[in-house]
């Protein structure tokens, strides 16, 4: 038996607990537990409605330690897949540890009063987990996480040496709204405005957020495409374990209208994250937006298109200079028809159920804290093919980034 936890029921919890639930022989037991119980009641339903599988829910707040441990101790899972906030990454560690549970996140811990996104804090739980006899699997999300695994299967398959790489992630999708976020507003607009850096020749330069712009034209139809270069948490990871990296960079698409009216919300201060006074209350208008704007798991019946997300390198393959392109393609409606949800939260909710495979089936299960290119990509990468993010790879592909 193999029972897991998953803490969190938004768009990606939704789609975690789906793909988790068509793979029974995997998972045998699936517990769903969020602050709000009747969204992960309502996931439930879902599940035992398409797939005819009943799991479990509870009630957890993921920002209590001794809550959380109360949950674990009486569950007992062999492994917990962390879907909350990005905040909570912490705490959900240190239940872990105490209840002697394996771990697994899709976004590196940030504070809530600061837009920072490093790995330093999880990092150093290290010998903490690796003492424990535990696994704690960081960023098994798609970018990070698939995209660092696309690395790993370059570096591998590929280069002897990678030089520059180009982690491109385009949304093709349209929801019809005038302004709104893919997934949680809070996460998704601190990360935006924030200031960018990339790596090149030895360090991390800070450039002013969103000041580098590119076009892209996507294979396979999907189209041209704006991309704005940003900074983004598998940059810190894989600069730090593929160390013949001479240049990495982050780009995201992004429509001219999302982008104005994005200028405007930061300029009269709506994206701020400090708190202010208001009627006698202090609120954080980042949060107020957020409640003001739809909810990014409401998006998946009205999302049209097509994302694509890849690993674009450059390198030297047995002495000669090569460049490849490895992407994956996903349907918002083949999505929404699958498991309820747009492409995004599909394309984050698929390696972290992937990611749990490997710790569940002992291909990746490694004492530590660990990062996904420091694994084996290979059965990671077979398993995407088959479980609804099927990838290629384009040898000399015949554009760039211009």
């Amino acid at each position: 038996m193999t029972k897991i936890l998953i803490i969190g029921a938004g768009g990606v919890g939704r789609v975690v607990a789906h793909k988790c639930a068509q793979l029974p022989a995997v998972f045998t037991d699936i517990v769903l537990a969020s602050r709000t119980q009747s969204k992960c009641e309502q996931i439930a339903a879902e599940i035992s409605e398409r797939l005819g599988r009943k799991i479990a829910t509870a009630q957890v707040d993921a920002d209590n330690v001794p809550e959380l441990v109360a949950l674990l101790n009486e569950v007992k899972p062999a492994l917990v897949i962390n879907v909350a906030l990005p905040y909570q990454d912490l705490t959900i560690m240190d239940a872990c540890l105490e209840a002697g549970v394996n771990y697994l996140d899709t976004a590196n811990y940030e504070p809530l009063d600061t837009a920072k996104f490093e790995y330093s804090w999880q990092w150093a739980y290290q010998e903490k987990f690796e003492k424990a006899g535990l696994m704690a699997l960081l960023g098994s999300g798609f970018d990070p996480g698939a995209t660092n695994v696309f690395t790993a299967y370059l570096q591998k398959h590929c280069f002897d040496e990678i030089h520059t790489l180009d982690i491109i992630d385009v949304n093709g999708g349209d929801h019809g709204y005038a302004f709104a976020t893919n997934f949680n507003p809070e996460i998704n607009i601190r990360e935006i405005t924030a200031e960018c850096r990339h790596w090149e020749d030895g360090e991390f330069v800070a450039t002013p957020a969103m000041s580098e712009k590119r076009s892209f034209t996507c294979p396979e139809g999907v189209g041209t495409y704006n991309v704005y270069r940003m900074y983004h948490e598998e940059l810190e990871s894989l600069t730090k374990h593929i160390p013949t990296l001479k240049k990495a960079q982050f780009w995201m698409s992004f429509s001219d209208n999302y982008l104005k009216h994005l200028e405007v919300l930061v300029n009269v201060g709506m994206t701020g994250i400090e708190p202010i006074e208001f009627d006698g209350q202090q609120i954080v208008p980042v949060q107020f937006l957020k409640a003001l704007l739809p909810d990014p798991s409401t998006l998946g019946p009205r999302t049209k298109g097509k994302t694509c997300i890849g690993c674009l390198a450059t390198g030297i393959k047995d002495g000669e200079q090569k460049t490849v392109y490895l992407y994956n393609i996903c349907d918002h409606q083949a999505c929404y028809e699958e498991v309820s949800s747009q492409a995004i939260s599909y394309t984050t909710g698929v390696p972290a159920m992937i990611g749990a495979k490997m710790i569940l089936e002992d291909k990746w299960r490694k004492p530590g804290v660990w990062n996904m290119e420091q694994m084996d990509p290979d059965p990671f990468m077979a398993d995407m093919n088959s479980l609804g993010l099927p990838w290629r790879l384009i040898e000399a592909p015949d554009f760039e980034l211009t």
